[in-house]
């Protein structure tokens, strides 16, 4: 059972960080395409929040509670565990990279500040306006 909920909770953290990811690319694509949906405001509140708090994790230096989470219910179930973040250790794992944790504060708070400015350059529609 251990496992099984570390393995749903890495599916569910790799899920975020793809609807992160993905999301700003389909939010640029999407206004340079036309497509309103992706003007949808409760979208575009949930993905802001969503790396504002990958961000606020990285300056504060707070590893991510799904990384913490998952590691506990690996260690209970006596499967391999890993220190440090989700991300550092996925990248080094699948693209066999590592970088120091200043990097990642560097690269998160980018995207982030890019997450913020595409608000300016695809304004989300206003929460009482319907289409």
């Amino acid at each position: 059972m251990y496992l099984f909920l570390a393995d749903t909770i890495l599916l569910l953290h790799s899920s975020f960080v793809v609807f992160v990811v993905v999301g700003l690319a389909l939010i640029l694509l999407g206004g340079w395409l036309g497509w309103n949906w992706v003007r949808n405001p409760w979208f575009r509140i949930a993905h802001l929040v969503s790396i504002g708090i990958v961000v606020a994790q990285a300056w504060l230096g707070v590893i991510c509670p799904l990384t913490i989470l998952e590691m506990y219910f690996r260690k209970k179930a006596g499967d391999n565990t890993y220190s440090g973040s989700f991300i550092a250790y996925w990248l080094d794992k699948l693209l066999y990279y590592e970088a120091p944790f200043w990097v990642f504060v560097v690269v998160y708070t980018v995207f982030g500040f890019i997450v913020v400015m595409s608000w300016l350059w695809v304004r989300p529609n206003k929460l009482h306006q319907q289409h």
